[in-house]
């Protein structure tokens, strides 16, 4: 029986080949998965564990610089005492925080989010451990900085060349004394790295005299765990002292950890191809036992058994799997190598190492593969195997019973409504119960569904098939029958589709949606034509503030500076301080009771939900405590309705900054007198000095900021599910291939009374586009109904959430499907007009 498996292989390659293209697909994106985890998992380690070879103790300090009370850090005497410790050979303090650098144009080099700047630590022998300098020298005094080798190389700098540096103040110009390399993870991930002198560095993030951290290395022999006992007493309760080697450790869990949750996405969608490969897989396989029933039926009559004819469409199954699991690994080792590749598109650079090919990636690869085509097998071989000799004798095809159907349809029906009512469940309940209803009802219905479909192909294509005689005439109306001939085989074809477009379509209303209701309500509610931020996200010095201010055509300024109350009962309430008399013409406040005027005279606003919740009413008067523990009683003057861009409280800046050690402002909010235009905008970049780290956006880079990042989600999201899709279409080709091969006999006798070449091909390619419609058709339906469930538990964290249908999306969905029948159509419509007459005819 297995030579007789063997021997169908071989003799069926053509057929079976996109079979073996759906596995190998599947598999690949598995295998490379795994390759591209497993290999960038190890770079990192590798780079964790040499940035931390040297280093015997790291020590942090957690204390808040804020707070006059508490030092800022650890002090140099601190350092001095640990550089005193038996077997410690040198204490390097380090004091970090955010420098960005401007290329030639002005321009900010790097993320933004991972430009930092340092100090440079030299030993006794005037070098830093931590980086090897390849032109030039550190900086040694006011004035000078050194530069990545990167950043230098993309801004073109040269040492002694003036560099222009922002921090979180105005920018500043440095000579730039030395270019070098480093294993710092700011650098690795596309950003900057700048290291200024260490008493410039202090007084730029910190205090002077003072580090956030310090690294300690050991003399030969010295052991690093007696070390850190050694200098855990000469620290403070605000810092914390581990090995280097424990450091690396905990890094390199991180870094599992971190591309764990990145390989579980890329598995699921390899999943999602695997599942779809399914349906493709089992559409040959019945295929082929069907083509060959009389064969075997004389197996059968010869006297192999049930079970032998099962075995043999498993062993059959289980070479294909074997053949596309091999390929397949080899073309995931490929796509590890352009994933990490691609990852420097997104200015993510990855350390060097060695591709790591384990053996949890072979052995996934070929069980899966095999695994997953025998499963798909199984139900074919199975049918194959209960099919009696005789009627199997005079049968060329196994057609399905009325009582087998009525089982299916029942089944399905009951399957279909359960997973429905889960995820109406789901919606009603809202949150996270909710949403965990709706993904088991999303599984059950997507089953139903697909149980359905012969079922729900008859009366679908039926509504069509009028469209199809009308313009297409014989070579219409001949396709319409063919796509309902075989219910099943339609169904399992279409299924391919629907579950691709149930993912896409779902994902479309629910990003389209949220994305609206976000653009929404940031045009609702900014009346500014400017935002003013950090590149980093980080804060906005107050000079920015004052700079502004005094700029040439703006007529309303207000900061949005993050500010913490006390109020009585020892709760704390995010505050906003604002500028009064400019807030209202910057953002919408909706003022329900009192006047928001009221800001200026030292009162405060409310929002309306924070107001009912602690029971305050305008007029009233609420004891707070600043974040120096000043103590104040201040009046509410007003309350506005909740807005996402307003805080709970508004309060003056004036009342506010006296409190404050340093006023932290992440955004300003600009009205300008002409509006958006080139010439204002340049006005302000100007006002602020040009400054490389500091972004100004105008209302359309404001709805990209806050909607931007969906669209984004969705391209990825579309990219990723593109691999179902492609099997999904090679789901279609198989079909049509299979089923021109069926009916070579009845072509040659449509060719033989008349239909002529190019109406055999039209009759193939409406064939091919009603099965594909029909499936987007079902799929379209299905994600839309997952789409508006989905979107029910999360519009009360949303506001102005409103279902939106996007027609123009959907209408694309459509149009690709069939333009999809019309390219899976053409090989087998070729071969179907090509076919000749005489030959079809004496096919059996």
């Amino acid at each position: 029986m297995f030579r007789t498996a063997l021997r169908n292989v071989l003799a069926h390659k053509a057929r079976l080949l996109m079979t073996v293209l759906a596995v190998m697909l599947g598999v690949a994106f598995v295998s490379g998965t795994l390759v591209f985890a497993d290999t960038l998992s190890n770079a990192f380690r590798n780079q964790s564990a040499k940035s931390y070879d040297d280093v015997a103790v790291s020590i942090t300090s957690y204390a808040n610089s804020d707070d006059p009370k508490e030092e800022p850090g650890l002090s140099r005497k601190t350092l001095d005492k640990i550089s005193a410790v038996d077997g410690v050979a040198t204490v390097s303090g380090r004091v970090d925080g955010f420098a960005g650098v401007a290329d030639p144009d002005g321009k900010l080099i790097g993320v933004g989010w991972s430009n930092k700047g340092s100090n440079f630590a030299p030993g006794k022998d005037g070098k830093d451990p931590a980086y090897t300098f390849t032109d030039g020298s550190g900086p040694v005094k006011d004035g000078q900085i050194a530069l990545d080798k990167e950043s230098a190389a993309k801004g073109e700098y040269q040492v002694g060349d003036r560099v222009r540096v922002a921090t979180n103040g105005p920018v500043q110009e440095f000579t730039l004394s030395g270019v070098f390399t480093t294993e710092d993870g700011a650098v690795n991930a596309g950003g900057s790295l700048v290291l200024f002198d260490t008493a410039v560095a202090q007084k730029q993030y910190l205090k002077p005299g003072y580090f956030e951290s310090a690294i300690v290395t050991a003399a030969p022999g010295a052991n690093d765990a007696k070390i850190l006992t050694a200098v855990k007493p000469l620290l403070s309760d605000t810092a914390e002292a581990q090995t280097g080697q424990a450091l690396a450790d905990q890094q390199a869990k991180d870094i599992e950890q971190g591309l764990g949750s990145l390989k579980q996405i890329l598995l699921g969608f390899a999943g999602i191809a695997l599942f779809v490969g399914i349906f493709l897989i089992s559409n040959t396989f019945t295929m082929l036992v069907a083509q060959r029933t009389k064969e075997i039926a004389l197996m059968r009559a010869v006297g192999a058994s049930r079970k032998q004819i099962t075995r043999s469409v498993l062993a059959e199954a289980a070479v294909v799997g074997l053949i596309a699991s091999v390929i397949g690994f080899g073309l995931g080792v490929g796509l590890a190598v352009v994933l990490r590749s691609g990852m420097a598109a997104f200015e993510m650079k990855t350390p060097d190492g060695p591709l790591i090919l384990s053996a949890t990636p072979v052995i996934a690869a070929i069980g899966v593969g095999v695994l997953i085509t025998m499963f798909a097998a199984w139900l074919p071989g199975r049918r194959a195997a209960k099919i009696p000799p005789v009627a199997a004798m005079s049968s060329v095809h196994a057609v399905a019973t009325t009582k087998s159907l009525v089982v299916r349809n029942s089944i399905g029906t009951a399957i279909t409504g359960l997973g429905a009512a889960a995820i109406v469940a789901g919606a009603s309940t809202g949150g996270s119960d909710g949403r965990m209803y709706i993904a088991v009802g999303a599984f059950f219905a997507l089953v139903g569904v697909i149980i359905l479909i012969p079922l729900l192909s008859r009366p679908v294509i039926a509504l069509v098939r009028p469209l199809l005689v009308g313009p297409f005439g014989v070579a219409g109306k001949l396709a319409g029958q063919n796509a309902v001939r075989n219910p099943r085989r339609t169904g399992a074809t279409a299924s391919a589709l629907a579950i691709g477009l149930t993912l896409v379509t779902g994902l479309s209303v629910l990003g389209i949606t949220v994305g609206t209701a976000i653009d929404k309500m940031t045009t609702d509610n900014i009346k500014a034509d400017y935002m003013v931020s950090m590149a980093n996200g980080g804060d906005l010095d107050q000079s920015a503030l004052t700079a502004l201010e005094k700029a040439k055509g703006v007529t309303a300024v207000s900061p949005q500076q993050d500010v913490g109350l006390e109020v009585a009962g020892g709760d704390w309430v995010s505050t906003s301080a604002v500028t009064p008399g400019a807030i209202q013409h910057v953002l919408n406040v909706d003022v329900v009771t009192g006047d928001i005027d009221s800001l200026a005279k030292g009162q405060i606003a409310v929002a309306e939900k924070t107001a009912k919740s602690k029971g305050w009413r305008t007029g009233d008067k609420v004891d707070v405590t600043f974040t120096d523990e000043s103590k104040a009683t201040l009046t509410v003057g007003a309350v506005y309705k909740d807005s996402e861009f307003l805080s709970p409280v508004l309060i003056d800046t004036k009342v506010v900054n006296p409190h404050e050690v340093r006023p932290y402002i992440p955004q300003i909010f600009v009205k300008v007198d002409g509006g958006q235009t080139a010439a204002n905008e340049k006005v302000l970049i100007d006002a602020l000095g040009d400054n490389p780290a500091i972004t100004v956006m105008d209302k359309q880079d404001i709805r990209n900021e806050f909607g931007g990042a969906i669209n984004t989600m969705l391209n990825i999201m579309y990219g990723l599910l593109a691999m179902a899709l492609i099997i999904a279409v090679l789901g279609v080709v198989n079909t049509l291939a299979m089923s021109v091969f069926e009916r070579q006999q009845e072509i040659g006798m449509l060719r033989a009374i008349g239909l002529d070449r190019r109406r055999v091909k039209r009759m193939v390619r409406l064939e091919a586009v009603v099965i594909s419609v029909f499936g987007a058709v079902v799929g379209i339906g299905l994600g839309s109904f997952l789409g508006w469930a989905i979107g029910e538990t999360i519009k009360s964290e949303i506001p102005g959430y409103a279902l939106v249908l996007p027609w123009d999306r959907i209408g694309i969905f459509l149009v690709l499907a069939a333009l999809v029948g019309v390219l899976a159509a053409l090989w087998p419509a070729r071969n179907a007009a090509r076919l000749n007459m005489l030959n079809a005819i004496k096919t059996e």
